[in-house]
């Protein structure tokens, strides 16, 4: 429930009562200061409260903006405030010492630690006038300006990708708005768009030309429909930690169901290219481990003084160069396009050679940048941003174990880190099928894993750790099921990195939506990083032969697939249905 107290006396001809009820208020006046404490006070204390001068002029998209945001404690415009449950306490202090009045109340609650938001209005108009000639400016400038235009315009994301900016957004937002009008909710059109991407998968699995035309089209589709629930968050303010938690996750989940729908429509044609269907998952996720890390990195960090970071938003100010260098990361838009007219006219080997090389010049070219960034700035890393990296890093008992008897040096985290993973990757690579060594090479990289945790992850590139234990770990899972020849690995190992993929995705929309990482017993369950990548060489070395009839390693991926993901799906549902986790709203990638 909202409550809304127009507070003063009653304007003649304005429309503040019925404007206030269409976004979702009861409304209530009080002629004067006496009255306006007497009925906030009596609101239930689980409410949301308003308090609008009835003098206000305005857009109702200004009040919407102002009042209806649920990723706020406390927000205002000129003559309007409202106040959330969990700064109502602040608002009864600041009714002790302050005029009853919106303006009054904005500012007393700001001086006493209560941040209250002020969203940007633009060209929207939000005043108090205070005399005939202002009141009649005031509603002049209200109806020079279309705030349905405005609000349609700030509905997209004010940075984007070329594809989406030019071919996507122009008609997406209208399907928002039509969603909105029909009481649709972002998180509806979230799993459309998840349904329609799965549909996708399935057709690109028959194998066909036509399943793969109709699979290219239904991609496109499940990505207009991806753009349009942000969209329909922006315009109807419907934000929420749980739709943003939703849209990543999907967002992954119907890409990789793709690569796996592509993966089994070659195989129907005799073409085996699961390795690179994982290969491609593999990079794809990496790279935005690398993203999370870095802005977690320097999330709050303080005096940026990095000379590449100058130059970069120097280009930024060339025109021609903010879409080359959007474009050049492969971001989602231009990434799904290109999948899906590749699929449409080419074939799935294909596709996956571009979205490679495509991905790997991105992530080269991403990396690179920020690891110059990293160098050349001089700036504290705060506990928070450390806390943040050893949650990313995900570290289970054994690298607990030696973090907490053997200290690394300083400043060679993620060197040590970068050797372990190459010591259980080179090992893979160049060690007999169903030799032990891969274990020794594991049990080296379980060793160094803990001693590249054992600081604070405060140096300069210390947010590398995290990307370089998610490799590590992916490779060793793609090399072994690979290497071993065992029909049915390979697929098998797409399902595991799949199911441990989507606890780091998890734990990223945790620590962004405030929450902190999942819980230590879970990281301990599903044994963390170092603790898989040794099961899996154990596995391995166990199961695996030279001949090729031998499945129990295909057997044993499976089941461990199936075990981690029962445990993180089963743990992650609870969190975010029953966490009551503030509203966010997050932009993630760039669609």
């Amino acid at each position: 429930m909202s409550t809304a107290i127009l507070a003063g006396v009653p304007v003649p001809g304005s429309s503040l009562d019925g404007d206030l009820r269409s976004l979702g208020f009861d409304v209530c006046t009080a002629a004067d200061a006496e009255e306006t404490v007497k009925l906030l006070t009596a609101a239930p204390a689980d409410e949301r409260v308003a308090v609008v001068d009835t003098r206000f002029v305005g857009h109702l998209h200004a009040l919407r903006l102002a009042l209806t945001d649920p990723r706020f404690a406390a927000a205002a415009v000129p003559g309007a405030l409202t106040v959330q449950p969990e700064a109502r306490p602040a608002l009864t202090r600041a009714l002790a010492t302050a005029e009853p009045g919106p303006d009054t109340l904005a500012a007393a609650l700001d001086d006493a630690g209560t941040a209250v938001q002020r969203p940007e209005l633009g060209t929207l108009v939000a005043a108090v006038p205070t005399d005939p000639q202002t009141r009649h400016e005031a509603r002049a400038a209200v109806a020079a300006v279309d705030d349905e235009a405005v609000r349609l315009r700030t509905a997209v994301k004010s940075r984007d990708g070329f594809f989406t900016t030019y071919c996507i957004s122009p008609y997406s937002r209208y399907i928002a708005r039509w969603c909105a009008r029909r009481g649709l909710t972002p998180n509806q059109v979230t799993t459309a768009s998840l349904i329609t991407a799965l549909i996708a998968a399935t057709c690109a699995a028959t194998g066909t030309r036509g399943g793969y035309i109709a699979a290219g089209l239904l991609l496109l589709c499940s990505f207009v429909l991806d753009c349009t629930d942000g969209q329909l968050a922006r315009y109807s303010l419907q934000y929420s930690t749980l739709g943003a938690w939703l849209d990543a996750t999907f967002d992954r989940a119907k890409e990789y169901a793709y690569y796996a729908g592509l993966a089994l429509g070659a195989a129907r044609n005799g073409d085996d290219i699961w390795v690179l269907a994982l290969g491609a998952m593999v990079l794809q996720t990496c790279r935005h481990v690398v993203d999370f890390s870095f802005n977690e990195a320097n999330h709050d960090a303080s005096a940026n003084t990095s000379p590449t970071a100058a130059l970069s938003d120097k280009l930024d100010s060339v025109g021609w160069t903010v879409w080359v260098r959007r474009m050049i990361v492969l971001p989602i838009g231009e990434r799904w396009a290109m999948i899906a007219v590749l699929t449409a006219v080419t074939t799935p080997r294909i596709v996956f050679y571009a979205l490679l090389i495509g991905c790997a010049l991105a992530a080269c070219y991403t990396t690179a940048g920020r690891v110059l960034r990293s160098l050349t700035r001089k700036a504290t890393r705060t506990d928070r941003a450390a806390q943040a990296l050893a949650d990313l890093a995900d570290s289970g008992p054994l690298a607990q174990f030696f973090r907490s008897i053997v200290r690394g040096p300083r400043n060679a985290l993620p060197v040590i880190a970068f050797v372990g993973g190459a010591v259980v990757v080179g090992t893979l690579l160049f060690a007999p099928v169903g030799s032990w060594w891969p274990v020794v090479g594991a049990a080296v990289y379980c060793v160094l894993s803990g001693i590249a945790v054992s600081r604070p992850l405060k140096g300069a590139l210390d947010w590398l750790v995290p990307p370089v234990f998610r490799a590590a770990e992916y490779l060793t899972v793609l090399v072994l099921a690979d290497r071993s020849g065992v029909p049915g690995a390979l697929p098998a190992a797409f399902g595991l990195v799949a199911a441990v993929a989507y606890h780091h995705y998890d734990t990223v929309y945790r620590i962004r939506g405030g929450t902190g990482a999942p819980p230590r017993w879970l990281v301990r369950t599903v044994a963390g990083h170092e603790g898989r990548t040794l099961v899996v060489t154990v596995l391995a070395a166990v199961l695996t032969t030279q001949h090729t009839d031998n499945t129990r390693f295909t057997v044993a991926l499976t089941v461990l697939a199936v075990a981690v993901a029962l445990v993180v799906l089963a743990e992650s549902i609870r969190f975010w249905v029953s966490s009551g986790a503030p509203a966010v709203h997050d932009e993630g990638e760039p669609a």
